[in-house]
């Protein structure tokens, strides 16, 4: 809970202390019910009926008026007072509100993590670098198994080629031969012809 929580919490309390104070002097007795009290009390008694002096009654009279304004005055004070109250309560909540957007608004901003200048939260920057890995990886073994492929190409191709080469040596060998063999074969017939003639 924040200090500004407390605040506000405290606040509430002393407010409902204040009113039940003010709600319990108002049940005590009252000026005016002692004066008729004793009003009552000090009226004589004539033929069932009671007797009033004029000028305690006139006193009584004041007494209730001047209560009477005295309440009103209260009541203008404590309604001024709980106007306040309900006054400092909105200014609370208000500023109560704006922490908790505060509050969103920086969690949000130190979960989130800057990215080529865009932000991310940590789960999705997670998820976006393990997604370049993947990639990555993939791209690897690609070129893995195409330098494999054409290395097994180019093996298989300089193997034919040295068959080849073996081959043309082979044919050029026995054709050299072969020329070797008829070149002797047609000095032997001119040798043959000029001993003849």
């Amino acid at each position: 809970m924040s200090k500004k929580n407390y605040i506000f919490a405290i606040f509430i309390l002393v407010s409902v202390f204040q009113m039940n104070a003010q709600t319990d002097s108002l049940k005590t007795e009252t000026p005016i019910q002692d004066e008729f009290t004793k009003l009552i009390e000090e009226s004589n008694n004539y033929q069932g009926y009671k007797v009033v002096d004029y000028d305690k009654l006139i006193d009584l009279r004041n007494t209730t008026r001047n209560y009477i304004t005295e309440l009103k005055e209260e009541i203008i004070v404590q309604k001024n007072t709980v106007d306040q109250q309900n006054d400092e309560i909105e200014k609370l909540k208000s500023q109560l509100n704006s922490t908790q957007e505060d509050l969103t608004r920086v969690t949000e901003e130190k979960d989130a993590l800057m990215f080529l200048g865009m932000p991310f939260s940590k789960g999705g920057y997670k998820a976006m670098m393990w997604g370049i890995v993947a990639v990555l990886v993939v791209i690897l073994l690609i070129l893995f198994f195409r330098y494999k492929s054409s290395h097994a190409a180019t093996r298989d191709a300089k193997q034919k080629l040295n068959e080849t080469e073996k081959e043309f040596d082979a044919y050029r060998t026995k054709a050299l031969e072969k020329e070797q063999r008829l070149g002797r074969m047609l000095q032997d017939e001119r040798n043959k012809t000029s001993g003849n003639s």
